[in-house]
């Protein structure tokens, strides 16, 4: 554990060990980190041998090992590993009964609730790929991911339920809907309360010890579409494989125990630990990289019913939380809130972030004042999460990069026409390869074809990558504007915009945000005669979008808006206007 209030310097001797031999310690043969070769769509690819075959698996593993450990908290409902176990088997049976077999979708849409695990393993566990929706889409987005799935059933809670609802007519293959928490309200066909098939949380442990249906499943099968904004266009669902899902397991792991070699440490005993999990579970941060290592320790999360620093100063004092974070917003909340000192935040140990640009002054301000040791990393939808793991003391050295490969993985520069790979310390587009990169975009071949070549996946953004393997994102994808976790693709608002009578020039760009990391504003140009002021635009385009898309601030331009020969919107001179 690091000091609070010390600033932090590298120690004499540290690290103790390089990381190739750290990679030739934990990775030798017999031990847990083994690697082996496995051919993935066609292309011979490093994967931890020792990872689980299927989702499957991990869950009666789970239900063994850590059987009257609790699993998930959310305010007064407490479910342990068995009791969340037997509400998996018993859903997965509805949903058989509802004729799901392999290879069909399920959508699922709600906040984070203990349901929430329940609902995506049940799916799982029988073969269908999950379609975990984003509860903060309107109800167009939110049809619209249902529908381009192809959905025979929907698992949501009561809010996306009426959000969703008046378009049944626009979701021909959605046979089926089951809705927590619908208050034991009166719902028309095809919607169910969801506790009539496996009741409240509570009462999870009451239900009966039902095997899991028995489904072969092989590590390459389709288990996920989770939905990306992109930078064009509607959003791409990723098709995800049991095998993405569970390389994280090992790979959090792996980077836990590289720390410690590196800080010159033996290696601890397995502990429980518990994690406040604040990032929402449809995006693969929290599913992937958070929930499955969790479930393959044994750990504990700890859900909130939506962010509020005070009330996470509560649970972290009560639950003894070792770890939270998820975005830069969330620690920059814990750090700066007048009312911090008033609680025991002395049981973390841990603070990790991801999906957004972070100050390197954050990592500082982490171990300065909770003595807490930062994480980060690196990772995207069509990666499921992680590629890279910047963990302690390495990410204290190295405060601007988003750490090395973990050891399964490997990541190149490229050229910009993907030619040529670029030596050590050259800016160009980042390459990344290994068992978690997805098998391709839903019903996208073409895009499929643009980005993954090879095994390799085309990331869009701009990096380098120094003589450790150490990697710095320099930019990210072309006019992708990430505000607290939250991805925005700058032409589905620039085309409401657009849409507006009134409006003939519109571009979206990311400002800077302390928290938040960046904030959507726009710059725009009205036709001749025509008016419209900030509000009105802005609401106009809350009526169309998630309010997370709204431009926080829109400029007018007497001019139309600077371009280059291409015809292409200068938005980087226009960043300067604000």
């Amino acid at each position: 554990m690091i000091e609070a209030g010390k600033k932090w310097t590298p120690p004499a001797g540290w690290p103790v060990m390089t990381r190739d031999q750290v990679k030739a310690a934990l990775c030798a043969p017999g031990m847990p980190f083994e690697m082996e070769t496995a051919v993935i769509e066609g292309v011979p690819t490093r994967v931890w041998k020792n990872a689980l075959p299927n989702l499957a698996v991990l869950a009666g593993h789970a239900k063994v090992a850590f059987g009257d450990r609790e699993f998930v908290v959310y305010e007064d409902e407490r479910v342990t590993y068995d009791a969340w176990h037997r509400a998996v088997a018993s859903l997965a049976q509805a949903l058989k009964e509802c004729g799901i077999k392999k290879g069909d979708r399920v959508g699922l849409a709600m906040r984070n609730l203990p349901e929430w695990p329940v609902a995506f393993f049940a799916a799982a566990v029988t073969g269908a790929i999950v379609v975990p929706l984003n509860a903060w889409w309107t109800g167009e987005e939110l049809v619209f991911g249902m529908a381009d799935s192809g959905a025979a059933v929907l698992i949501c809670d009561a809010e996306r339920w009426d959000r969703i609802a008046p378009y049944k007519a626009e979701m021909p293959a959605l046979q089926h809907v089951m809705v927590a928490r619908s208050g034991g309200a009166a719902m028309a066909e095809p919607a169910t309360p969801l506790e009539n098939i496996i009741g409240e949380p509570k009462s999870y442990s009451n239900l009966p010890d039902l095997p899991l249906p028995d489904v072969a499943i092989a590590p390459d099968d389709a288990v996920t579409i989770f939905y990306t904004s992109g930078t064009t266009g509607k959003p791409k669902g990723a098709l995800g494989s049991h095998r993405n899902l569970l390389t994280n397991g090992l790979s959090s792991a792996y980077s836990g125990a590289a720390t410690v070699l590196r800080r010159g440490d033996s290696l601890p005993e397995p502990s429980i630990r518990a994690s406040l999990l604040v990032i929402p579970m449809f995006h693969v941060t929290a599913c992937s990289a958070s929930m499955i290592p969790t479930i393959q320790a044994g750990h504990k999360i700890i859900l909130l019913h939506k962010w509020d620093t005070v009330k996470a100063f509560e649970i972290i004092e009560r639950e003894k939380v070792n770890a939270t974070g998820g975005v830069p917003f969330i620690a920059w909340q814990l750090i700066e809130h007048p009312d911090r000192e008033k609680y025991d935040l002395s049981s973390i140990d841990a603070i990790s972030y991801g999906g957004a640009p972070s100050a390197p002054e954050l990592v500082s301000k982490i171990h300065e004042i909770f003595g807490a040791l930062p994480g980060n990393g690196w990772g995207m939808t069509e990666t499921m999460a992680t590629v890279t793991s910047h963990l302690a003391e390495d990410y204290l050295n190295r405060p601007e990069s988003c750490g090395p490969a973990v050891a399964v993985s490997d990541l190149k520069i490229m050229s910009e026409d993907g030619t040529t790979e670029l030596p050590i310390g050259e800016v160009g587009e980042l390459w990344a390869r290994g068992p978690q990169i997805v098998k391709g975009y839903w019903n996208r071949p073409d895009a499929t074809a643009e980005t993954f070549v090879d095994g390799w996946v085309r990331t869009g953004d701009l990096a380098r990558v120094d003589d450790e393997g150490f990697c710095f994102i320099v930019d990210r994808a072309k006019d992708m504007i990430i505000r607290g976790g939250e991805n925005i693709y700058s032409s589905e608002v620039e085309n409401i915009l657009y849409e507006h009578p009134a409006v003939t020039d519109a571009a979206l760009v990311g400002i800077p945000h302390q928290t938040l990391g960046e904030e959507p504003a726009a710059v725009v140009h009205l036709a001749p005669g025509m008016t419209a002021t900030e509000e009105e635009l802005r609401h106009y385009v809350s009526e169309r979008l998630a309010k997370f898309k709204v431009p926080v601030k829109i400029i007018f331009t007497q001019d139309t808006l600077p371009r280059n020969a291409n015809g292409k919107i200068l938005k980087r001179d226009l960043k300067a206007l604000f």
